[in-house]
């Protein structure tokens, strides 16, 4: 029985999508929304890099400020959504983005997560991606979101990869 359905948002342009099509999969079992977003170590790591040249910038500053961010466009983002609040929860994490995800599904006894797809070539579509590591590592299942603009794209690839082969 699917209980908790995680959602990275990375606030792409199908964010949006992401998000609605996880809501209509979570509201008819009666499931929690656990939406997530992760601030990645690289990130951390550059600023770090640039405080070390004498600027005034820190890590906790810049989480705080991204944290800030982050929370204004969730808003955004689930405005539309409908689920009752005790539904939908939030979790900003820090540092690799696929270990980060694997950890909270752990912790949070996730029972399905639901992500997007962002390479465009087919051939590279998982490689190298935290979709991709996810497929791999994850204990529960994943559900890869298509909007219809990638879906439209990818079906073109295919049916020229089948003419020309």
């Amino acid at each position: 029985m699917i209980k908790k359905i995680m959602v990275p948002v990375a606030f792409s342009k199908y964010s949006q999508g992401i998000l609605e099509y996880a809501q209509g999969l979570a509201a008819p079992l009666d499931a929690e929304l656990l939406i997530v977003n992760v601030i990645s170590e690289r990130d951390m790591e550059a600023v770090n890099k640039i405080s070390s040249f004498g600027y005034k910038v820190d890590s906790e500053s810049y989480v705080a400020t991204i944290k800030m961010e982050r929370r204004k466009q969730l808003g955004e983002l689930t405005e539309k959504l409908t689920l009752p609040d005790d539904k939908v929860s939030f979790s900003f994490l820090i540092g690799d983005p696929t270990d980060e995800l694997l950890r909270c599904v752990i912790e949070e006894h996730v029972d399905l997560v639901v992500m997007g797809i962002k390479n465009k070539e087919i051939k590279h579509i998982f490689a190298g991606s935290v979709a991709e590591r996810m497929f791999r590592r994850c204990p529960v299942p994943v559900l890869s979101y298509r909007g219809d603009d990638i879906a439209q794209r990818l079906h073109k690839h295919i049916e020229k990869y089948v003419i020309d082969h």
